[in-house]
């Protein structure tokens, strides 16, 4: 075998040097390599991934705390103020030092925090208002010192409506208290004269909000970054009506303040702050006028039923009463009383103790469009009734259109009518009437048990046996019966279709619900179904918001006329519905100078082992060309002619006084005539004292 190596030194020594020389050469390849890569990694971290890395170290070095908006503010539709935030000055701490009982280092410094909390009760005892004072433990539970509620660095609300005083001397002393600022917010008032309070809503602290409400919990989970939009555990924020519905409209951004901090979370400079954007302002289509005198006139006639008899008896369970009035043609629902109500200021501060709560838990909630009733009639029935009697106008539209009867077609009205197997039920009109020959309209008119009974139920049920009830459903949907009326309120609720209660024969189930004993439905329901009735056919979106703005006033969103669908029947058929919504109620009605289809209606409930009366009227006017409709509800209060009605009237007044019935506003026609008789009132002064002038002149001659 062949030696790698030859036997000569110099060809040996040849060798080994070439192969150092390669070896070298690889060494410095290799570290020229290494240091390459060195040099390119160090110029990608300082150009490319520098300014992302400075981000992220200065993101760990400096926490971005929100500073919430002021909310916008919810008018009526005469420009009044629903809602609205006033500016306060509040007292903040952010603490410098460690002072937690927890830590050794925080045990020494306590007694500085205990020093600073006489310090600043001091200065509150001295300067504030005395009906805010606050004792040193009120101050040592807001400055949180162990962190139970707080990080660090989280500013401290210490105080909030500080006097002005009071800031000056934090202002002129600020050295002398550390981290401690003035920062301004806001208290949310409403309206002192309880407008139309429950669709108003009221608010609450989000730290509550977001462990009773979905739309809270999804925000607290989501966990924004972009500091603007982040909600702090003390923001107030909508938890009823309009300010939750509209919540993100009203609220606006936050500002936030920029605090630098060390390790340990404690802030270690000055903050940089960026201030809140307002919220959007809310424009209702709430008429306050028509408002208010719609609730005073349920209260009225509430205690009217508990001293003047109501076929034949007093109703003094009757403790609450609805009404909505919504406009025809565009769906602005211009008044919604739920009474009783109660002054939302309460919620001022975003919690009221459990003495006030007592008081109002049953009265805090809309009635008009929740079964949870504005407190509870004396037999506890709910706000959301069977429409009894007002049902009657559908139910006929919905036979002739079957072709269950003609608009010529006569019943005789007996007084009762029977249905079932062997005729084993009965239905009979109201105090045993008998009407004789009736036609559709007739029957609306008086108010026919028996007609709905054999000629809508049962015929309803012979045409399409246990179908019928899906027929029945179908048309009553399309009023808005039993659906959603799209009102931009939260919690509507549907109602409840009895009729879908499969426990009776379809047969019963039909026969009861032509004559509005069946389906409960909500005040809100009521009145779009009066609307459609009105409008022919067309079921338009009711809205309490005509427009948003931002805080200078520029429009954000407009709200149009929205007709939801339509139900399309002959012409002849709304005449006779419509000729037919005539129900005696002069008592409540004298000297309306206005023609107007009406329904009354007396829904019975059992309630607490009787059957109770419940009061419910349904209207629009005029009768051509209608302006408004109007549903009240009256639960326990008798027959809907007295109980209802005279609610109604008073609505119809008032909206014929700020807007016209027939399109002139009669505040504005008297104000021009006053003006007219002012006018000539002053001529005719003139000229009474002109005239002696002129006779003493021509005696003279």
């Amino acid at each position: 075998m062949k030696s790698a190596y030859s036997d000569d030194p110099r060809e040996q020594e040849a060798s080994m040097q070439r192969h150092f020389n390669i070896r070298l050469n690889l060494f410095f390849f290799s570290a020229f390599a290494i240091f390459t890569v060195i040099i390119v990694r160090l110029a990608i971290l300082q150009f490319v991934e520098g300014p992302t890395l400075s981000q992220q170290e200065t993101s760990l070095r400096v926490k971005d705390v929100p500073l919430p908006p002021t909310r916008g503010t919810i008018y009526a539709a005469g420009g009044e103020k629903l809602a609205y935030s006033t500016p306060v000055q509040s007292l903040y701490i952010t603490l410098q030092k460690d002072y937690s009982s927890t830590t050794d280092k925080g045990k020494k410094n306590r007694p500085e925090a205990v020093d600073l909390v006489k310090r600043l009760k001091g200065v509150f005892d001295k300067y504030g208002k005395p009906e805010s004072k606050m004792s040193e433990q009120d101050i040592i539970d807001a400055m949180d010192l162990d962190y139970k509620k707080n990080n660090g660095y989280s500013p401290r609300r210490i105080k909030i409506d500080l006097t002005r005083d009071e800031v000056a001397y934090f202002l002129e002393r600020k050295s002398d208290f550390p981290g401690i600022d003035i920062v301004e917010e806001s208290i949310r008032h409403y309206d002192k004269d309880t407008v139309a309070v429950q669709t108003i809503g009221y608010i609450r602290k989000f730290k509550g909000a977001s462990t009773t409400l979905s739309k809270y919990e999804a925000i607290r989970k989501k966990k924004n970054e972009d500091p603007s939009l982040q909600y702090m555990e003390t923001e107030d924020v909508g938890y009823d009506g309009l300010e939750l519905y509209y919540q993100d409209e009203l609220r606006g951004k936050n500002g936030y303040k920029s605090i630098p901090i060390d390790p340990r979370n404690m802030a270690t400079g000055i903050p940089e702050i960026t201030p809140p954007e307002k919220g959007h302002d809310l424009y209702t289509t709430i008429n306050k006028n028509v408002q208010l005198v719609a609730e005073q006139a349920i209260l009225d006639q509430i205690n009217w039923v508990h001293t003047h008899p109501v076929s034949g008896e007093v109703h003094p369970a009757a403790k609450t009463g609805y009404a909505v009035a919504m406009e025809v043609n565009t769906g602005k629902v211009v008044a919604m009383a739920s009474m009783p109500d109660y002054d939302t200021n309460l919620w001022q501060s975003g919690s009221i103790s459990p003495d006030i709560w007592s008081k109002i838990s049953t009265n805090y909630q809309n009635g008009t469009i929740t079964p949870i009733s504005s407190g509870r009639s004396g037999h506890e029935i709910e706000s959301v009734l069977y429409l009894g009697s007002t049902i009657k106008p559908l139910s006929v539209l919905l036979g002739l259109n079957e072709g269950l009867f003609t608009t010529s077609t006569f019943y005789n009205d007996t007084g009762i009518a029977y249905f079932g197997r062997n005729d084993s039920s009965s239905v009979r009109n109201s105090q045993r009437h008998a009407y004789g020959s009736l036609d559709p309209a007739g029957a609306i008119r008086h108010s026919s048990n028996t007609f709905m009974v054999d000629m809508v139920g049962e015929r309803l049920y012979k045409k399409y046996g246990s179908k019928g009830i899906e027929i029945w459903d179908k048309y009553m949907k399309e009023f808005g019966l039993g659906v959603s009326t799209g009102i931009d309120l939260p919690l509507e609720y549907l109602g409840n279709l009895e009729y879908t209660n499969e426990a009776e024969t379809a047969l019963s189930r039909l026969a009861y619900a032509s004559f509005g004993q069946q389906g409960k439905y909500t005040a809100m329901q009521l009145a779009q179904y009066t609307a459609t009735l009105a409008t022919r056919g067309k079921r338009m979106e009711p809205h309490l918001v005509s427009k948003i703005t931002d805080s200078n006033g520029k429009v954000v969103k407009e709200f149009k006329p929205k007709v939801l669908n339509e139900v399309k029947f002959n012409n002849a058929y709304w005449n006779e519905v419509i000729g037919g919504m005539e129900t005696n109620v002069d008592s409540a009605f004298a000297g309306f100078p206005y023609d107007f289809a009406r329904k009354t209606g007396t829904s019975e409930q059992r309630a607490k082992k009787a059957m109770r009366d419940n009061g419910v009227f349904i209207a629009f006017a005029p009768r051509e060309n209608p302006k408004l409709a109007v549903a009240v509800v009256i639960p326990e209060g008798g027959f809907g002619a007295y109980s209802a009605a005279p609610v109604a009237r008073k609505i119809f007044d008032a909206y014929d006084q700020e807007y016209g019935l027939d399109g002139v506003p009669k505040k504005q026609k008297n104000q021009q005539a006053n003006q007219q008789n002012n006018q000539q009132n002053n001529q005719q002064t003139n000229q009474d004292n002109a005239t002696p002038a002129g006779r003493n002149k021509g005696n003279g001659q």
